[in-house]
Formats: C-alpha cells, sequence, structure tokens
C-alpha cells in the first residue's frame, strides 16, 4: 500500500482512531455503504465473504456514507447497531464519511485515482437515469456499494460496480486471485 494510503486518518464506526496501515499485507474490499439502499441485503454477502476468507489474510471494510439518495442519515451508532443486527455485519465499519463530490474523503481521493473506472459502471448509470436519478459522472463512486479491491502489496487491482452481487463469480474470482498469487 503506499505510503500515503497507508496514513490517511480514518475513524472507526466507534470513534477509534485507524488507518489502512493497520491492515497491511491483507487483501481488502473498500465498500460505501447505506442502510436504505436497494443494494443494502448485500451486507449479508459481504459479510459471508469476509467470513469465508478472513482467515487467509482478507478483510471488508465498511465506509457508510450519505451521498447517494440521502440512504444513510443515521448516526454512526445506529448504523453500527442496524448492520449488526439486521445483517450479522462483523467486519470493520468505519465512521460515515462522503465519497463523492467536493468533500469527498482523501480515502477516496485516492482510491478513485488509483482505479478510476468500476466494471459494469455504466450500465448502472444508465438504469439510474432511465429511473429520473441524478447520477455522477466519469470516475466518481457511481451510487452506494461500490467496491475497491486492494491486494496484499496495497495496490488497488479493482474496482466493481455497485450492483456486483458480493457472490459475483468476477468479484470472488479477483479476491482469490489476491489472497493466493504467492501460493
Amino acid at each position: 500500500m503506499t505510503c500515503e494510503l497507508q496514513q490517511i486518518p480514518l475513524k472507526t464506526i466507534n470513534g477509534e482512531d485507524s488507518n489502512l496501515g493497520l491492515f497491511a499485507g491483507k487483501v481488502l474490499l473498500v465498500v460505501n455503504t447505506a442502510s436504505r439502499c436497494g443494494f443494502t441485503p448485500q451486507y449479508e454477502g459481504l459479510e459471508a465473504l469476509y467470513e469465508k476468507y478472513r482467515d487467509e489474510g482478507f478483510a471488508v471494510l465498511g465506509f457508510p456514507s450519505n451521498d447517494f439518495g440521502q440512504q444513510e442519515p443515521g448516526s454512526d451508532s445506529e448504523i453500527a447497531r442496524f448492520s449488526a443486527e439486521r445483517y450479522g455485519v462483523d467486519f470493520p465499519m468505519f465512521s460515515k464519511i462522503s465519497v463523492a463530490g467536493e468533500d469527498r474523503h482523501a480515502l477516496y481521493d485516492e482510491l478513485v485515482v488509483a482505479q478510476p473506472v468500476a466494471d459494469g459502471d455504466d450500465e448502472l448509470r444508465e438504469r439510474l437515469r432511465e429511473r429520473g436519478i441524478k447520477t455522477t459522472t466519469g470516475s466518481e463512486i457511481s451510487w452506494n456499494f461500490e467496491k475497491f479491491l486492494i491486494g496484499r502489496d496495497g495496490t488497488v487491482v479493482a474496482r466493481f460496480s455497485p450492483d456486483t452481487a458480493p457472490d459475483d463469480d468476477a468479484l470472488i474470482s479477483a479476491i482469490e486471485r489476491e489472497l493466493f498469487a504467492s501460493e
């Protein structure tokens, strides 16, 4: 992981200081989450991925965001309670941040620069526009539950559209490729 990416200050959902450096050497799936989104049931699949691969050096990192459709209005404590009680989330969750627009968090600035295009994003943006939903353009995060895969060496290796389900073959293949590349 680049030194800059590792050292970007973060807060856990419980208010503790953190950064990605604490996860150095692991394969990471960074996901912007929301509790009132059509993709919210992905929490369950993300937790299943975390449980399946955590002993192999994998972690899902959830970053709640209220940037799209005001679908994450709650406080950090409300988000933590909801994700744990409703979906059994045990993977690390972080304090709510902005992932799009002028006030985008520095972590997402770096992620977007490292991987400017998400697989499948154009199709999702078109479906959102057809529903009359204003969408982002270019390299901006398109919606809740967009996923960035970071390899053990800290390189951002892939970016997946929000509608890529946690059990999608392409996502699982990419995770396994990173986890087992040195074996």
